[in-house]
């Protein structure tokens, strides 16, 4: 197709779904200089890509089902987001406690070693055997624990992640619409017609564009009964993945991964100062619904799981929020939900060489810029003329500062007598840009309202202007996580606060 052909249509990429595959692909699509339109029928990472493990990892579990690229590809990348976003991916160490009922030492120790090795480790430490009891890494657990494997991976806030790639798509050009939701296309003339829906008032709009991806995740079929396509059998598997949040187990800042009796493994993390995170089950479900909320069995899963291992156990007494989301992993035909592959497909639909659909299924938050740059190779040959691949060196929002510490401090010494939890939770979810946030405030008082947990007006305002929020859930749990941090009655005065200023 030719470059003059190509730019007929009013877009070259329209990219459906906005969680972190979506993001992504917009993101590195606009930076080549393509006109790249973005559709989100809900809000940003409002469903899986909010709803992780928050960890950015190679997946030391796929070893032992033969994913080896998957596990190089998602161990490099965790060095390049780590680079690309100090403020919101931070290294962590994660122990291993063994017992006699576990995979034999030696067994973890040589999939350990090839996980230090299959990607290229620059920044983060190698794993190493512990004999328990031990100062640091045997904290919260049993003492009857008689040794540990300790290992590097990180942790990150996913939510914010994916915003702050949609806001480097939005950066580099790109159009990001939330509350959009895609309502079906056609092929005429070699290009797509679409029709798009603002589910807030209800009115639609047309967009043409020269090649559609899909990376709707959990409703990526959904989106295809939209769009007329060959049939190839590809489908997707719908996996739920439930946490709870605890009081932390632990007063140091290393994770826990915890070998079930069923061979699965349970993660515990530390999680925003006060907490622990748990999690994760494997439930198969037949739509995105059924994955809402967590079930009483999974609670009680979770707890169990647990409580193997903790020295002061946990009841549901202690559960102070839990969570749960969907993972659409492309469908391998395997009936174990743990051993489904992690790894992303895609498959490429075009008719006569012109108005390709792609959809992609499966796929990991730790590689989802790698997905995008393979998602281009694979339109190349029907879009415009591209710039070169960008993102591997590139920082995302906030991101490029050479010592988070330092500039932490940086923000404290030029802030005096605010609060540091409020200046700590600016720069978490902002990095270099937190002073663009505060702006020439001399005072707290002059950052307006104090809502609570370091949430101000202020940053609200930039919530809405900068980042597509538009209500309480989408700044109280997505933008932030101050819900966490909230009493029930401030966090209803929020909800009053956001509903007075949408109807204002």
């Amino acid at each position: 197709m030719s470059a003059q052909s190509a730019r007929s249509a009013e877009y070259d990429l329209l990219v459906i779904g906005g969680g972190i595959n979506g993001a992504g692909i917009a993101r590195d699509a606009a930076g080549r200089g393509l006109k790249v339109l973005e559709v989100e029928m809900a809000d940003l990472a409002s469903a899986t890509s909010g709803w992780s493990s928050k960890l950015i990892h190679g997946g030391l579990r796929y070893l032992e089902y033969y994913e080896f690229r998957l596990v190089r590809e998602a161990l490099e990348e965790r060095e390049v987001l780590l680079n690309a976003a100090p403020h919101i991916v931070r290294p962590m160490r994660f122990v291993l406690p063994h017992d006699r009922t576990m995979r034999p030492v030696w067994m973890i120790r040589i999939g350990l070693w090839m996980y230090d090795h299959l990607g290229k480790r620059v920044s983060l430490p190698g794993s190493h055997t512990v004999p328990f009891p031990h100062i640091e890494y045997s904290a919260g657990l049993k003492p009857e624990i008689r040794s540990g494997i300790v290992y590097s991976d990180c942790r990150v806030d996913d939510a914010r992640l994916t915003i702050l790639t949609a806001m480097s798509a939005r950066d580099k050009g790109a159009t990001v619409l939330t509350r959009t939701r895609f309502a079906g296309a056609k092929r005429e003339n070699g290009v797509w017609h679409a029709e798009l829906e603002d589910v807030r008032t209800g009115a639609r709009k047309a967009v043409t564009a020269t090649a559609i991806v899909n990376a709707a995740g959990p409703w990526v079929s959904s989106v295809l009964e939209g769009v007329p396509h060959r049939a190839t059998g590809a489908k997707v598997r719908l996996v739920k993945g439930s946490h709870i949040v605890v009081p932390k187990v632990h007063s140091l800042g290393h994770a826990c991964i915890l070998q079930n009796t069923d061979k699965r493994v349970i993660f515990v993390i530390p999680f925003e100062g006060k907490w622990s995170l748990i999690g994760t089950t494997d439930v198969p479900v037949a739509t995105p619904e059924e994955a809402v909320d967590i079930t009483e069995k999974e609670t009680d899963y979770l707890i169990e799981a647990s409580n193997r291992f903790l020295a002061k156990p946990i009841s549901r007494a202690d559960v102070v929020w839990t969570f749960a989301g969907v993972r659409p992993l492309y469908d391998d035909g395997k009936s174990d939900p743990s051993s489904i592959t992690r790894d992303y497909v895609l498959e490429l639909d075009d008719e006569g060489g012109k108005a390709p659909v792609l959809s992609l299924f499966g796929g990991k938050i730790t590689t989802y810029r790698c997905l995008a740059e393979s998602v281009l190779e694979k339109l190349a040959p029907f879009l415009p003329p591209m710039g070169p691949k960008w993102t591997k060196d590139a920082h995302l929002p906030g991101g490029d500062m050479p010592n988070y510490n330092a500039f932490r401090d940086e923000i404290f010494d030029r802030y005096k007598g605010f609060p540091r939890e409020l200046l700590d939770g600016v720069v978490r979810r902002h990095g270099r840009r937190a002073g663009a946030v505060l702006g020439d405030a001399q005072r707290p008082d002059e950052l307006g309202r104090n809502f609570g947990a370091g949430l101000t007006e202020r940053e609200v305002d930039w919530l809405v202007a900068e980042e597509w929020a538009e209500t309480a859930d989408d700044i109280l749990w997505r933008r932030t996580k101050c819900g966490l941090h909230m009493d029930a009655a401030q966090r209803k005065a929020f909800e009053e606060y956001m509903a007075g200023r949408k109807r204002a």
